[in-house]
């Protein structure tokens, strides 16, 4: 059982929402489309679609990335059928649950910028780490977290849905716990505000709908230079196990990422 919060904004300074999301029982997407007028918006609904139908049944980790698979199929041929499309693809990042060694996990994966974070012991945790110029600068040593955020390669992104050949995609399995509380955004959000304002809301807000709008918000105030999309998903209760939840995290050691190659 799941409390689901999902919202999405065009921001302050485009006029057409190229981010597109989709919340199921057990699934949660968020894809934000690149191309601008070479048809981003179609990106990234393609990519939505794939995975409405993936949520139709119970995901495994090979039925995501056969949606993933399938998502990359369907932009590409898209940009071949309409070549004035050249160019579009779109970021994409979700959580699904899935079954392995006979426990439930989250199946946490991404391309692109799109992140997913779950919050613990009132600390936010990246679930996910960043496809761009900018993370790779990061991890290399040559630039910090805080100038990353103002430098000017930050949205160039070096994975996404719509690649020949398609991207290699990044899958993590983290245990599904009663109590968790996890946030799938686009950079809409996370450029302009940072984790720290991040946590505050996802801390002291309870209902996943509130956090989800507050949070936008938080980034139209901030500037809302991009579109934004959040889903926060709050886990109630894990099926079968009886345990209810008794708060809205849980202690920062039990979110353990294991790497699914």
């Amino acid at each position: 059982m799941v409390k689901v919060g999902a919202a999405t904004d065009v921001g302050r300074h485009r006029s057409l929402n190229e981010d597109a999301l989709f919340a199921g029982h057990t699934l949660f997407v968020v894809a934000d489309g690149m191309g601008g007028h070479a048809a981003g918006d179609v990106a990234s609904r393609l990519t939505v679609e794939v995975f409405k139908n993936t949520a139709l049944g119970e995901p495994s980790v090979e039925d995501i990335r056969r949606a993933v698979a399938g998502a990359n199929d369907a932009v590409v041929d898209h940009a071949i059928e309409h070549p004035e499309s050249q160019g579009m693809g779109c970021t994409l990042a979700g959580a699904c649950v899935v079954e392995s060694g006979g426990l439930p996990h989250w199946a946490v994966f991404n391309l692109g910028d799109s992140r997913v974070y779950a919050l613990a012991e009132g600390r936010l945790q990246q679930l996910t780490t960043d496809h761009s110029e900018v993370q790779e600068l990061v991890a290399a040593g040559n630039l910090t977290h805080a100038e990353a955020r103002t430098h000017p390669m930050r949205h160039v992104i070096t994975r996404a849905v719509g690649e020949i050949p398609p991207a290699l995609l990044d899958l993590v399995l983290v245990p599904a716990l009663s109590g968790q509380r996890l946030l799938v955004t686009t950079d809409g959000l996370t450029s302009e505000i940072d984790d720290d304002e991040i946590a505050a809301v996802l801390r002291e807000t309870a209902e996943p709908q509130v956090a989800a709008r507050l949070l936008i918000d938080k980034a139209l105030r901030a500037g809302g230079h991009d579109n934004i999309t959040v889903v926060v998903v709050d886990v109630i209760e894990i099926a079968g196990t009886g345990i209810g939840r008794a708060s809205t995290t849980v202690p920062r050691g039990l979110i353990k990422r294991e790497t699914v190659s």
